[in-house]
């Protein structure tokens, strides 16, 4: 794959759009840094024409953050792409008026600045809201526009850690982990893309946008699972289990001869099948292991048991044989080694934008089409002059917010 970094920030305008669901949409993009950004690159990846709005004095922050390929920030590339770019100072007369000349054509304004950001500028929704009604208007921070702690700046790695999904990762001796990618950002973002899907359907009956108010704290909270089952079910925070399934076993990372591989049980019969291909009937009869409750009671004495006979292979040999049984197995792999799987190539997940090799989408729609090939993220400004031109005097003189 062509990494040239020549050719790393092409311009959504340089190549063909993508046709999509959301074709013919227009999406006003004030989002920066991760989680924002991410949630509008998925709506460009499935066809909405997105236009970055960037500050002056060098835009989006990430385009500052390394990893670099040249003199490209990855990861700017990585969650910008497919759209354009424009400088815009909304604090300025006359870039004000090139804004709201924006917004009076847009179907959707997404932004993740801190709650009272936009409405000191006098874009608050009901600003906006009065000169396009159809407007979805999409908010993405970190605790979102209502609550004691609305005002408060967050990063990914404080909602992880008030969220209480950093005080559930990790080993028992070892200390609160942060989960190994930006889960917080990530998830914030695509609520916001949900919302906005939703916001646009609804507008459908309706006639009218909405204000979706997303916050990377709720959508963390969400996604805690067994963490908060376990406080309904006890009252109780549930501990660092490491790898384990805190209700189910076994349903773990095991040692094989020669590394590690995920066995997951989730009942009698794929527990009896298991220890069919160990060798070791009699397990699934141990009255320690007998049915799902008695093997999570014991669930370090069964660890050591498999174990015992999985020592005895390599893990390819495991790999294969438990596969063959139909429980459920697999390979613990690294990046490298997740990436290069044929399942990726076969589902398009590593593709090129902007000659710079990412993961793909993982929305697959029947009838449209998943190019391997995309426009690049956008170079500061790179669409500012033929922007301002296409959207020059749309608004009714004298009109204001």
């Amino acid at each position: 794959m062509d990494t040239n970094t020549g050719t790393a920030e092409s311009t959504g305008a340089d190549s063909a759009p993508l046709v999509g669901p959301l074709a013919g949409l227009l999406v006003l993009d004030l989002t920066h840094v991760l989680n924002g950004p991410f949630g509008t690159m998925m709506l460009a990846d499935l066809g909405a024409r997105v236009i970055k709005i960037e500050p002056p004095g060098g835009g989006d922050d990430t385009r500052t953050y390394g990893p670099f390929l040249g003199d490209t920030s990855l990861y700017f590339a990585f969650v910008n792409r497919g759209k354009e770019s424009i400088v815009l100072d909304l604090k300025a007369e006359a870039d004000r008026a090139v804004f709201l000349d924006m917004v009076r054509r847009a179907d959707v304004l997404a932004e993740n600045f801190r709650p009272g950001v936009m409405a000191r500028l006098g874009f608050a929704y009901e600003d906006l809201a009065r000169i396009n009604p159809r407007l979805v208007y999409a908010s993405s921070s970190g605790f979102g526009q209502t609550g004691p702690l609305a005002a408060a700046p967050a990063y990914d790695t404080i909602i992880q850690a008030m969220s209480g999904l950093m005080s559930m990762t990790g080993f028992p001796e070892g200390p609160p982990t942060r989960v190994g990618t930006s889960l917080s950002d990530l998830l914030g973002g695509l609520h916001m893309f949900a919302g906005i899907a939703a916001a646009l359907y609804a507008r459908e009956r309706t006639g009218r946008g909405t204000h979706v108010d997303v916050s990377m704290f709720d959508a963390t909270l969400a996604f805690l699972e067994h963490g908060a089952m376990e406080f309904t079910a006890t009252g109780h925070a549930l501990g660092r289990i490491g790898n384990r399934h805190p209700f189910l076993a076994p349903f773990d990372l095991y040692a094989c001869a020669d590394g590690h591989i995920a066995i997951c049980c989730g009942n009698d019969h794929l527990f009896g099948a298991l220890c069919a291909v160990l060798g070791r009937p009699e397990l699934s009869d141990d009255p320690r292991f007998r049915d799902n409750s008695s093997r999570v009671a014991h669930v370090d004495a069964l660890k050591a048991e498999l174990e015992t006979d999985l020592a005895r292979r390599p893990a390819q040999h495991w790999l294969e044989a438990i596969h063959a049984a139909g429980v459920p197995v697999g390979p613990l792999l690294d990046v490298t080694q997740a990436l290069s799987q044929p399942q990726v190539a076969a589902r398009n997940m590593l593709v090129e934008a902007g000659g710079i090799a990412m993961p793909g989408t993982p929305l697959k729609m029947a009838g449209y089409p998943d190019p391997h090939v995309r426009a690049g993220a956008p170079g500061l400004d790179a669409d500012g002059a033929r922007l301002r031109r296409e959207f020059a005097g749309m608004g009714k003189p004298g009109e204001a917010p």
